[in-house]
C-alpha cells in the first residue's frame, strides 16, 4: 500500500496529546463540558484525546452520582499549574511533567500510576540514514522537547551507549518544528513519543534507532490538588472516577481497534497511525500501585535534570506522591500488557 508523507500542519493537532511534552503551552478549555450529576463537582483537567474521550468510549460516564466538569489542556505542564492553582482537581499527564511542579514547589499530589511499554518512545532517523545504532550519534544533531520524557529518553538512551548529552548537538524543538527540520534534514535524529513515533513510521518518514523500552520508566499518571484530597467528599470522588479510568484502560486492552478510530476522530490522527500508536503503546499500559520503586524511578528523573541544571535545585519526589488510592494494586514494576493481534 503507498504511504504518503504527512505534512507538518497535521501534527500541529498533537501536542494536544498524552501530556509527554514539555513547553509553556496554555489551557484552552472551550471544549469543557460537564458530565455527571449531584451538588458535588469534580474538576478534571485533560488534554485532547484523553480521559473524556477513551471514559466517554468505554461507557464509564454513566452512573455519575457527581459532576465532572473537564478542562482542556494542551500539554502536562500547564494542566499542573492548574492543579497547583486549585483550579482543577486532578488531571492526567505523563511521567516527567510530575518531576518539573515538583522542581516548582508545586502543591500537587500523584495519586494513580499505569505503566506500559516504551516502544513508542524512540529516537528515529531518516529513513536512508547511514546511523545504525545509538553509539554513531557523537556528534550528531538531535531534535528534542525540552523537559519532556522524550528527553529524559535520549539522555538514558546514549547513557545506554556510553555517550553523553553532551556528546550531541542537542536541538530543543516541539514537535511540529522538529518534524520540519527531521524532514528537511536539518538534524541527523528526533527524539519523540508516541503518536508522532507511529506517524513517522506509518508515513515511511524514517525508522527507528533506539526505542525506550527497559531504559525509561513507562509511567504515567493522574495528578491531583492536595486541597480537593482534604475533602472527603471530593477524596470520594476521586477514588471513584480512578476506578473508572482503570476499567476504562482494559477497555482499550480488549478493543484496541475501537478505541483507535474514537481516538482518530477526537484528534484527527488518521486511523491507522491511532491503532499503530494504541498497539505499540496506549494497549499496554496496566494500572499499578504508586510505591516505592515508582518514587525511586521518578527521583532518578529529578536528579538527572537537577545535573542538567534544568531544575534548580533537589527535588524530593516522595513528598509529592499520595498512595491512599493503591488499593489491591500490582507493583509499578509488574510486567505491561503486549498487544497480539488474534
Amino acid at each position: 500500500m503507498r504511504r504518503h508523507l504527512v505534512p507538518a500542519a497535521l501534527l500541529l493537532p498533537l501536542p494536544l496529546l498524552l501530556a509527554a511534552c514539555g513547553g509553556n503551552s496554555a489551557a484552552d478549555t472551550a471544549g469543557a463540558g460537564t458530565d455527571g450529576k449531584g451538588s458535588l463537582t469534580l474538576n478534571v483537567g485533560d488534554q485532547k484525546g484523553g480521559s473524556e474521550a477513551v471514559l466517554r468510549a468505554a461507557g464509564e460516564l454513566k452512573n455519575l452520582d457527581y459532576k465532572i466538569k473537564w478542562s482542556t489542556f494542551t500539554s502536562g505542564p500547564p494542566l499542573l499549574e492548574a492543579v497547583n492553582a486549585k483550579a482543577v482537581d486532578i488531571g492526567g499527564v505523563g511521567n516527567t511533567p510530575p518531576v518539573f511542579a515538583a522542581g516548582a514547589g508545586s502543591k500537587v499530589s500523584v495519586v494513580a500510576a499505569w505503566h506500559g511499554t516504551s516502544k513508542g518512545e524512540a529516537i528515529l532517523v531518516p529513513k536512508n540514514s547511514s546511523l545504525r545504532k545509538p553509539e554513531e550519534l557523537k556528534g550528531r544533531s538531535i531534535a528534542v522537547a525540552q523537559g519532556s520524557s522524550a528527553h529524559f529518553q535520549l539522555i538514558a538512551s546514549l547513557k545506554e551507549a556510553g555517550l553523553k548529552l553532551s556528546d550531541v548537538k542537542v536541538k530543543y524543538l516541539q514537535p511540529a518544528d522538529a518534524l520540519a527540520a527531521f524532514t528537511g534534514g536539518k538534524v541527523d535524529a528526533w527524539a519523540v513519543w508516541d503518536p508522532y513515533t507511529s506517524q513517522v513510521l506509518n508515513a515511511e518518514q524514517g525508522r527507528i534507532l533506539a526505542d525506550g523500552d527497559g531504559v525509561v520508566n513507562g509511567l504515567s499518571f493522574q495528578v491531583a490538588a492536595p486541597s480537593a484530597l482534604k475533602d472527603t467528599k471530593k477524596a470520594a470522588a476521586v477514588k471513584d472516577y480512578l476506578e473508572r479510568l482503570r476499567r476504562a484502560q482494559d477497555w482499550v486492552y480488549r478493543h484496541p481497534d475501537a478505541w483507535a478510530k474514537v481516538w482518530a476522530k477526537d484528534t484527527g490522527l488518521p486511523y491507522e497511525v491511532a491503532l499503530a500508536s494504541v498497539k505499540r503503546t496506549n494497549a499496554s499500559r496496566i494500572a499499578v500501585a504508586v510505591d516505592k520503586p515508582l518514587i525511586a524511578s521518578e527521583q532518578q528523573i529529578a536528579d538527572t535534570f537537577t545535573e542538567l541544571k534544568l531544575i534548580p535545585g533537589k527535588v524530593d519526589f516522595a513528598a509529592f506522591v499520595d498512595t491512599r488510592f493503591n488499593g489491591g494494586l500490582p507493583p509499578s514494576t509488574t510486567t505491561p500488557r503486549v498487544y497480539k493481534d488474534s
